[in-house]
């Protein structure tokens, strides 16, 4: 004997659409996962910069940052300990955080007002060189207990890469921890903001310093061809 089909007012309906339709009814009755949307929150690029800095004449690339993949996500990270990496369950970064680091790197050598042209790859830059970077830390750290507020820590890998022989002329990591002042989400992104500033402030010097004395070393103070 064939199974018979739902039938709905005479009509013949695929099974499927059964389950679509209490999957529907689920929904409005609320057995399926719903609520408010998370708070989204951004940082700021650096934007004060010793103006003594002499204007460099060539051009920079900077690479999206590497990440593990639990600092690849648009998700605020903590640490409870050192070994246990977990989520503000309600807060996210307005994009990727290694994106989103790119963007405010670009911003803040071009606030520095000392570089002709930087950018990402993705515009098509002809560059003299290179920043590559990876993203170890960047998380909010609870391990004074969760009674207190966290500590913020950002640590940024930085290497300088020539063009067009792709070697690298420089390393260094950058690394600062800030406690926040409160526990609320609101006061932990403001001891992010102010931890990377420190590590974007601090990279952008050095990188402006290194490079320069690197494309003066060049016969044209460039590597351009």
């Amino acid at each position: 004997m064939r199974p018979s089909r739902t039938r709905i007012e005479g009509k013949r309906i695929h099974p499927g659409w059964t389950i679509m339709a209490l999957l529907l009814v689920a929904g409005c009755n609320g057995l399926l996962p719903t609520g408010p949307a998370p708070d989204l929150y951004s940082l700021t690029p650096k934007s004060t910069f010793d103006q003594s800095m002499s204007v460099v004449n060539w051009q920079l690339v900077i690479e999206e940052p590497l990440a593990a993949g639990g600092l690849d996500t648009t998700r605020i990270a903590v640490r409870p300990t050192p070994t246990e990496l977990k989520y503000y369950a309600d807060a996210r970064w307005i994009e990727r955080a290694p994106r989103m680091i790119q963007t405010l790197m670009v911003e803040s050598f071009e606030n520095s007002g000392s570089i002709v042209a930087v950018g990402r790859q993705t515009i098509g830059l002809r560059s003299d060189f290179n920043l590559k970077t990876e993203l170890r830390e960047f998380q909010a750290e609870y391990f004074d207990g969760v009674d207190r507020a966290p500590e913020v820590r950002v640590r940024l890998n930085v290497k300088i890469v020539r063009q067009p022989d792709q070697g690298i002329i420089a390393s260094r990591s950058f690394e600062r921890v800030v406690r926040a002042n409160e526990r609320d989400i609101r006061k932990v992104v403001e001891a992010f903001d102010l931890a990377l500033g420190r590590v974007l402030k601090e990279l952008v010097n050095w990188c402006l310093t290194t490079t320069q004395a690197e494309a003066a070393r060049s016969p044209t103070g460039s590597n351009r061809p």
